[in-house]
């Protein structure tokens, strides 16, 4: 297996819109070159809680970001964290809340949008503040932060998906049109990674509901995919058992080779 991965975090992607509009990945896992899980989001359904989730393997009421007003870094082993000590290069292409938990707080336009620190909670960092950064910008950077510096662990968070979300609903027209726009990306990212020897993980924080909204209990929200991707081209196709946002930190893990930390008390996936 690789020891290097790349975690995509589609914000506000919800799985019906996934199995529906991201044909390149579909694609893979028809062909059984790819195991798809529908996986289950913790609530609250927000962005801050659930990315400390889905780095923590640990829920919110534990992690203690239970809002997307709680600013501040993580206090848990984490995956970057993970990664510092056990001596490997992390990577992220992001949105700035992300930089927040896992780098500084608060966050610093000036020293912060752009940085190559070894010492650095992680050592590669590209963060953007607009939540209406273009996918593709976000996604090429991936593939640039890959082959330039090669990292065990690289973190691609693109927020297209979410802002359609919220200006549209997930019933619009460009909910959809955004949706389909990711996955085309996905679909010229995807295998560049792939090149470079990385398995690749895609999933999300949260979906959306009719509202332009996310945050509840309903499984518009709740449900969302979890892709798994092996360089080798390998896979298991679709799963039937449902996953859990809990198991993605200690799968991240297990692919970079390091111990699962006693906080992470979720099992791996199978893929």
């Amino acid at each position: 297996m690789s020891n290097k991965v790349v975690l995509v975090i589609c914000d506000g992607l919800g799985d019906d819109f996934a199995r529906e509009r991201m044909g390149y990945l579909e694609h893979l896992v028809e062909e059984r070159r790819a195991t798809r899980y529908t996986s289950r989001a913790v609530l609250p359904t927000m962005s801050r809680p659930n990315y400390e989730t889905l780095h923590t393997g640990v829920v919110p009421a534990v992690h203690g970001i239970v809002s997307n007003g709680v600013v501040r870094k993580s206090n848990l082993p984490n995956i970057f964290r993970l990664a510092k000590q056990g001596g490997l290069v992390t990577a992220a292409v992001a949105f700035f809340w992300v930089s927040e938990l896992y780098h500084e707080s608060p966050y610093d336009p000036v020293r912060h949008i752009e940085y190559d620190y070894p010492e650095a909670g992680i050592t590669h960092g590209r963060f953007y503040v607009a939540n209406d950064e273009p996918d593709s910008e976000t996604l090429t950077r991936g593939v640039s932060l890959a082959r330039r510096f090669d990292p065990s662990y690289l973190l691609v968070h693109p927020m297209g998906v979410d802002l359609a979300g919220h200006r549209h609903g997930r019933d619009s027209g460009e909910y959809n049109r955004a949706v389909t726009y990711m996955g085309d990306g996905l679909a010229r990212a995807v295998p560049a990674w792939l090149d470079l020897g990385y398995s690749v993980l895609v999933t999300a924080d949260h979906g959306h509901d009719a509202h332009k909204q996310h945050g509840g209990t309903t499984d518009d929200v709740r449900n969302v995919p979890l892709y798994a991707i092996r360089p080798d081209g390998s896979g298991l196709g679709i799963q039937d058992q449902q996953a859990s946002q809990l198991q993605v930190a200690p799968t991240v893990c297990e692919i970079l080779g390091l111990p699962i930390p006693d906080t992470m008390q979720a099992a791996p996936i199978t893929w």
